[in-house]
């Protein structure tokens, strides 16, 4: 018996494996400060991605000729879907065929991309290319899943440029 009273109080003032539960009290939120910093920093690249891409279609656009024309130069498309095409891609010919390049992110289209032509009245012209609908998805740390509920973000950047063709 007081073999056993003696190992109790040994085991009761020794301090070794309190490391280990210190661990096991802090990963958890850790790890959740971890998932939570890597999905933001997915969430900023996806919209500079965005934001770069409207700024190259508004590029684009603001140094054609004439916006409205159709076909767009030498392409057999319209300047307003050669800019879309700039937006999803960076290349007015098209994007995903053979030889050209990927769309840049998923669920990326066309019809997320309003492109309004400059007015035609006088004096400074502006283009604007704007995101619209797109919804950014969660993959690190994705709520939706682990909740059930929706916490989707709509990125919507937008460019306006100055017309540089009069």
């Amino acid at each position: 018996m007081f073999w056993l009273k003696k190992k109790l109080r040994h085991l009761f003032r020794s301090d070794d494996g309190t490391q280990l539960i210190e661990f096991a009290i802090v990963f958890p939120v850790l790890f959740l400060m971890f998932a939570g910093a890597t999905e933001l920093g997915r969430m900023f690249y996806t919209y500079n991605s965005l934001a770069k891409a409207t700024r190259t279609s508004a590029r684009y656009l603001s140094t054609v000729q004439d916006v409205n024309a159709n076909p767009c130069g030498s392409l057999q498309m319209s300047c307003t879907t050669a800019a879309k095409n700039m937006a999803l891609c960076g290349n007015a010919a098209g994007c995903g065929g053979a030889g050209q390049p990927p769309v840049i992110l998923p669920n990326f289209t066309a019809s997320n991309i309003v492109v309004t032509p400059p007015d035609t009245t006088l004096g400074v012209k502006y283009v604007t290319v704007q995101i619209t609908g797109f919804t950014y998805q969660p993959l690190v740390f994705n709520l939706n899943a682990m909740t059930g509920r929706t916490f989707n973000m709509t990125l919507a950047p937008g460019t306006r440029m100055r017309y540089m063709r009069n």
